[in-house]
């Protein structure tokens, strides 16, 4: 899991170190000037403002409580985990039965592929999954959706283009009890021109899911693009407001040097990362690990 941390981060980390490193190295003393160079950094590497500050904040305390020599970099390292451990959590499919996935997102962020990830780790689980083919807006979305589950080998519930998505949500759940289907995962539309749309079309998919199991959606999973930077935060913000986030999965971390974003959703939403995108393939998620994530940012 680490390795795959390590190859996944390695164009955030050599941003990373080299921003942090510029700002620390060399200094005998690491004095305000140093500190004000590091949060510069730290927003430079796309953590955000409100973040570096409160980083910094929290190095500054811990340098002034030390004893004996430091490492600044190691401190910090060790904050950064802390702050991530806070709003961390597993996802666990046991729950109920069909435990209930929503998966939310704007369209372009991988949310068609990360659906695929978890169709094929559940059944490497032994579980039977199938999927709903809730967004019925996008042009081509369900015969994307339909491909890449085939991939993963899992049956795909379905209805014409423009169709009603609540009406595919409640004939999967119907599709899943009958063929004691362990794991449900629904697809939604990704538009975000209106709020007030995309807020009304979540919430009615929501009543239809609980209404026909009792607590569902177990889970709703929100995909976003590391290579979108601080407008992922924004995204983000957006779909808590309009929808009940319980997590989510940051995709295209291997392609891009603005990994810090991570950090940033999870302090300042308080949203706990899940599960990160390790490369193209349907076997390429892993489970997130503050630590190994931390320590994969700053070796």
């Amino acid at each position: 899991m680490f390795s795959r941390f390590w190859q996944t981060l390695e164009k955030t980390r050599t941003s990373f170190v080299e921003k942090v490193s510029a700002a620390l190295a060399g200094r005998p003393v690491i004095d305000e000037n140093a500190l004000s160079e590091l949060e510069e950094a730290l927003i430079g590497a796309d953590v955000g403002p409100a973040t570096s500050a409160r980083l910094v904040d929290e190095l500054r305390k811990r340098l002034k409580e030390a004893r004996g020599p430091v490492q600044p970099a190691a401190i910090l390292e060790s904050i950064v985990a802390d702050m991530l451990k806070r709003s961390s959590g597993q996802l666990i499919a046991t729950c109920a039965s069909p435990f209930c996935i929503m998966v939310v997102g704007v369209n372009g962020v991988g949310k068609t592929t990360t659906i695929a990830k978890l169709a094929r780790m559940f059944r490497a689980q032994g579980k039977k999954v199938l999927v709903a083919a809730a967004d019925t807006f996008r042009a081509a979305a369900i015969e994307q959706l339909e491909i890449w589950a085939a991939r993963a080998g899992v049956d795909v519930v379905k209805h014409r283009e423009g169709s009603d998505p609540s009406a595919v949500v409640f004939d999967a759940l119907s599709a899943a009890k009958a063929r004691q289907a362990g794991v449900v995962i629904v697809d939604t539309a990704g538009r975000l021109h209106t709020k007030v749309n995309l807020m009304n079309e979540l919430k009615k998919m929501r009543r239809v899911m609980e209404r026909e199991v009792p607590g569902a959606p177990h889970e709703t999973l929100l995909v976003l693009d590391a290579n979108t930077g601080q407008n992922a935060l924004q995204q983000a913000r957006i779909f808590k407001e309009a929808t009940e986030v319980t997590g989510l999965v940051v995709t295209k971390l291997d392609g891009t040097a603005r990994g810090g974003i991570v950090i940033a959703i999870a302090a300042e939403l308080g949203l706990p990362v899940k599960f990160v995108a390790t490369g193209e393939g349907i076997e390429d998620i892993a489970e997130f690990d503050p630590s190994e994530f931390a320590a994969a940012l700053f070796k």
